[in-house]
């Protein structure tokens, strides 16, 4: 059903057109670009933040048969397709939703995703668990342009890259299992973080300070020279902390870096894309591990690399990625203290190389993708007995276990795109050399159905898999006993859904069912004699789950009122079936949210001032044991959140302010997160 690809000519533009079909678009005979108003809310930045018109199809499509639109491309699928074409629905979070927002980083802005669970341990992503849809950490998948960056040894630390938040250009959110697409720990969901890349010349300075002690300091520059294009950015922020441990000492407070670099070659068969960053921080843990000590310390240093190229011979597509990730991590449960209790020392590489084509023929797409990766750890508490030990950096001690491991995938995908069906369906095959896997197989089909002008209904079934972390395997210190012969985390999934579009409106609705099997967790009998965390396999976690979102967009809706903008609310609600016996308490997996609400609002007050005001409720299930040995369940909260901006062609200045109720509240056992909490900053553009 797919067209060659249009000859290279110079494309018409389009900034804005009616709900015409695109049968207009058929006879020009040349690449047609349609640019769109993007969305300015992070509540509903689903799937129509970038691309809204693309699916405004009427009666006319039997007219453009065979076309192909360029669009936003998104990773929905092995083969690239417009996120209007995509039969899987993602979340996309654009760089204007990014600059609105009142947030310091990519872990604030992800809370107002309905679909997502962001559990911070203290301010400004000093450490955060994300997850989806009631999975883990260790269940999402983190890519940087598409590339996997996630550590083996622990998702505690899975959102420590380098690049600053200023420098994002979008995220691209895809909820559910996501086997076929990334291999092994998508067994929830992915995030794919890509970089802004300037299509001219350019720099950028920012500047901010705030409550606490704060500061960052950031800076860009971009140099172009015909097809050739090179860029580097930094920052560094810090601050002194928002609470004190009981010897009265900063325990939150946070120091980090960020240095990144990345290139492209831009020709017209050919794309070559590197990059190269570095994240350092070191930040007070607070009781992040245990409430019995309040004054613990994590430190991690992290380098990335990686080079991408896409050659395309006539309809083939092929694209060659080499990688390398080293991750460094010292903890400290006592600050300052290794003659009390030893450090932590943990260092992984991860080395990958994968291979992913496409082309295009008469019954439509396919893809083919291969990939290898290795994850190699050494540690002082993780793993087997090295035989040879390996000197640590800067101490007087020695790395003395490890572990290595290998995985090999391959991957075949075949995507329909008839009139107003969409259809995407593959497989993948993963093997892993860890307690010798053999290959298994993990199939996935998406599809979706385009009902006139306005609505759109999609419906999916995808199994994944998830390999145990490091740290699930082998952390058996400090009251945790870890379990080597873990089985692997698998995960089925259907999901089905709604979605109406429409000038000033945007609706969506979907439900989905997980049957996970042998989801991993860390598991205290609060009865026993001796309190310990235990890794187990639990033998089936379902979860049935809700999502619903409205956008209205009031400038279009309503254009002689100025003062209103956009207006979003999205509602997610989820139901586990399994429960823990009463004895027995969750450290992760059954700790989900059983409900969340957000909203926003985004207002233009007088001249160039703006007001972006967003709201946050969620209701946790689980409990904790707090500092004085008792559980507590987790209550309910509500935070607000707002930020005031004055945007100018070559500056920016802003305002703003979290959490200004001032709401005492967890997110993840004793760690009581920030009350208010202001920042005021500046950017210059030039």
């Amino acid at each position: 059903m797919y067209k060659s690809l249009f000859n290279k000519r110079t494309p018409l533009v389009f900034k804005h057109f009616s709900n015409k079909g695109y049968s207009l678009f058929a006879c020009l005979g040349r690449e047609v670009i349609v640019s769109v108003l993007s969305v300015s809310t992070l509540s509903h930045a689903a799937a129509s933040s970038l691309s809204v018109e693309l699916e405004k199809a009427d009666s006319t499509h039997e007219e453009m048969t065979g076309i192909v639109m360029d669009d936003v491309e998104v990773t929905t699928s092995r083969a690239p397709l417009g996120i209007g074409q995509a039969a899987r629905m993602v979340t996309v979070l654009n760089r204007s939703d990014i600059q609105a927002a009142p947030v310091q980083s990519v872990n604030d802005l992800l809370k107002y995703a309905v679909g997502v669970d962001v559990r911070q341990r203290g301010p400004i992503g000093a450490q955060t668990d994300v997850s989806m849809r009631g999975g883990t950490n260790e269940q999402v998948t983190i890519l940087l342009n598409g590339i996997n960056i996630c550590d083996p040894q622990t998702g505690h630390n899975a959102f420590d890259f380098p690049v600053d938040i200023s420098e994002i250009e979008r995220i691209e959110i895809l909820e559910g299992p996501a086997g076929r697409i990334y291999g092994t720990s998508s067994l929830v969901g992915a995030i794919n973080i890509v970089t802004r890349k300037e299509k001219d010349s350019s720099g950028e300075v920012r500047l901010e300070g705030g409550s606490f002690g704060y500061f960052s300091a950031a800076a860009r520059g971009n140099v172009r020279d015909g097809r050739w294009n090179n860029q580097v950015s930094g920052s560094y922020t810090r601050s002194d902390g928002y609470s004190r441990s009981q010897n009265g000492l900063l325990n939150s407070d946070y120091e980090g870096s960020k240095l990144f670099y990345q290139g492209e070659y831009d020709n017209t068969n050919l794309i070559v894309r590197w990059h190269a960053g570095l994240s350092a921080k070191g930040y007070g843990s607070n009781t992040f591990y245990s409430a019995k000590y309040d004054d613990q310390f994590e430190r991690t240093t992290k380098f990335f690399s990686a080079i991408q190229t896409e050659v395309t011979c006539g309809g083939l597509h092929i694209k060659p990625a080499l990688y390398w990730n080293r991750s460094e991590d010292r903890f400290e449960l006592i600050r300052g203290s290794e003659e009390k209790v030893p450090f932590n020392y943990h260092r992984t590489d991860v080395t990958g190389i994968n291979l992913n084509s496409y082309f295009d023929w008469v019954l439509g797409r396919t893809a083919i993708g291969a990939e290898f990766r290795n994850e190699d750890l050494v540690s002082g508490n993780l793993g087997e007995p090295l035989s040879t030990p390996k000197h640590i950096h800067g101490t007087n001690r020695d790395y003395t276990l490890g572990l290595n491991r290998s995985n090999i995938s391959l991957s075949i995908e075949h995507n329909i795109i008839y009139k107003r069906l969409t259809v995407s369906g593959g497989l993948i095959a993963i093997r892993n050399t860890w307690n010798e896997m053999p290959f298994k197989i993990y199939p996935g089909i998406d599809a979706s159905y385009r009902v006139g002008n306005n609505i759109k209904f999609y419906a999916s079934y995808n199994t994944s898999l998830r390999m145990p972390s490091f740290t699930e395997l082998y952390y058996s210190v400090g009251g945790h006993k870890a379990d080597k012969y873990l089985k692997p985390e698998e995960m089925q999934a259907i999901e089905g859904g709604v979605r109406y579009e429409s000038k000033g409106i945007d609706c969506r609705m979907s439900v989905y069912y997980h049957h996970g099997k042998n989801m991993i967790d860390w598991i205290m009998d609060t009865t026993a004699e001796e309190l310990e965390w235990e890794s187990v396999n639990h033998t089936i976690v379902n979860s049935l789950g809700m999502e619903l979102s409205g956008r209205l967009n009031l400038s279009q809706l309503m254009p002689a009122q100025k003062l209103f903008k956009s207006l979003s609310v999205a509602y997610s609600y989820i139901d586990q079936d399994k429960d823990l016996e009463s004895n027995l308490q969750s450290l992760y997996a059954l700790e989900y949210l059983r409900h969340k609400l957000v909203g926003s609002i985004d207002m233009h007050l007088v001249g160039k001032l703006d007001m972006y005001i967003a709201y946050r409720f969620q209701e946790r299930t689980g409990s904790f044991t707090n500092t004085y040995g008792y559980t507590e369940n987790y209550a309910p909260y509500s935070v607000w959140d707002t930020k005031l901006s004055w945007n100018d062609t070559h500056y920016n200045i802003y305002v703003e302010a979290n959490n200004i109720f001032d709401k005492d509240y967890v997110d993840y056992g004793n760690v009581r997160q920030p009350g208010a909490w202001i920042v005021g900053g500046a950017i210059w553009k030039f």
